[in-house]
Order: structure tokens, then sequence, then C-alpha cells
């Protein structure tokens, strides 16, 4: 299970003056429709992105579902090209005071790292970096990258992680068996288990990760990140992606 969104804005603000407005807001809109899983929380905020910027809504509300898309998982580069694919329908005036908005709530990333950044970095690693990690971005805050090392029956990839990529948090589900297994072979990372302190990963360090333990993993904030992964074979695997780690826990990490 995600975790819930809980909403008393409507409450806050209008529960004396409009007291069935603020329920509609706060316990249907949020407290049903957002927390309805039949699709996930990231495509509900580029949704809603669209939708105000389609009507010309740029306002408070905006920068509130703006910074709760970032909380979503939806990273700078995909803001972004949300917001330039959208001016061709809104209009250019609307998403130059969307960029104004978004500027402001995604600064983490000014630095991004550039094609020579990732160049240096390969010649410090073995194994390849490999192409972006498209299939499964929208579980990553950052850019991640997939390379095949072993194929079946016992596939091994090298995952790497942008300085500040991590992904969400997740669970490798099985009846008997399961889990997962991380080699770093490259660069500096976190790796944390819900309820423990995180784990300094750097090369040659071995994580094994018990199957239905909710966890995340990812490059520190200052350095590229590659780590071996492999799933360990069990009955009835599955894995179920969570909610992304926020900036504030991701920021306490030392």
């Amino acid at each position: 299970m995600r975790e819930k969104i809980v909403q008393t804005a409507g409450r806050d603000s209008l529960g004396k003056f409009a007291p069935e407005f603020a329920h509609y807001n706060d316990d249907v809109l949020f407290g049903e429709n957002w927390n309805n899983e039949d699709i996930d929380l990231k495509t509900r905020s580029i949704v809603v992105i669209s939708v105000f910027m389609g009507r010309g809504l740029v306002d408070s509300s905006l920068k509130y579902h703006l910074q709760t898309a970032k909380k979503n998982g939806v990273t700078k580069r995909e803001i972004a090209a949300i917001i330039t694919h959208a001016a061709f329908y809104a209009g250019w005036p609307v998403a130059w005071a969307v960029f104004n908005m978004a500027k402001e709530i995604w600064t983490e990333d000014e630095n991004v790292p550039d094609d020579k950044d990732m160049e240096e970095y390969q010649k410090t690693i073995f194994f390849p970096i490999g192409n972006p990690n498209d299939a499964y971005a929208k579980y990553f805050i950052g850019q991640s990258y997939l390379a095949p090392v072993a194929d079946a029956p016992f596939p091994i990839f090298n995952v790497t992680f942008e300085p500040g990529c991590r992904n969400n948090w997740h669970i490798h589900h099985a009846d008997k068996g399961g889990g997962q297994m991380l080699i770093c072979v490259g660069g500096k990372g976190w790796y944390q288990e819900w309820g423990k302190k995180p784990v300094l990963m750097t090369p040659g360090t071995v994580i094994e990760i018990p199957a239905n333990a909710k966890h995340w993993h990812g490059a520190a904030a200052d350095s590229w990140f590659s780590h071996l992964a492999f799933e360990i074979p069990g009955e009835n695997t599955s894995n179920e992606w969570l909610e992304p780690v926020t900036d504030e826990e991701y920021s306490r990490l030392k």
C-alpha cells in the first residue's frame, strides 16, 4: 500500500464558513479520489498540472500541485517537458508563468550532470552504464541507467544513478525465498530498510535485501553510484513500488 494522502486545507480555510465544501475537498477529492489506486500519484499530478495550465490557472493552487508533483516523483527533466508540451495547447505566456513557479520548486537539480560527467564516471567502473532506465523512470527521482550483465537463468543488471538519484520505497514480495542482492561497483550511494538507519555503499559493499522488506537505494547527493542487482529466486515473487523518498528524508543522510 502506498502512503495515504491526508488533506485538511478545506477545513482549515473554510470549515466554519462552508463545511460542506470543505468536506468535498478534504474527504472526497483528496480523501477518496487521490487515494484511488487505479492510476498512480505521479500520473494524477501530471493530469492536474495539465488541466490547470489549459485553463490558465497559474496561482497558489497550481504551486501546491507542482510541489506535490515533485513529491510524487516528477523530475526536473520531466516537468520541463510537460510544461513545454502543454505550452502548445495552453499558450506561451501561461507556460512562462508556470516555468517561473517550477524553477522555485525544482532547485536541487540546477547542476544536472552532462554527458561529459557520465563519460568520466564510466572510466572509473568496469561495467557499462547502459541506457536510460525509461521503463521504470516513474519510480525514480532523478535519472537512472540500466545495463544487462548476465541473462537467464540468473539475470544480473548494472544499475547506475546520477548524483542525487534514488528509487522509491519498494518491496520484493515472496511467499518463500526471494529478495534481492546489491553489490556496489562504483561511486557512493545509500541503502535503507524501513525503520532502520541508512547504510553507506561504496565499491565492494554487499547488501542482502530480505523478501517483504520495505526499502530504497540510490546515489549520494554528490556522487554517481552503480550497483549490480539480481533477484533471489523464490515462490510467488512480485515487486511493489511505493511512495518516493522525500527531499526531507534524503537531506538528512550523512
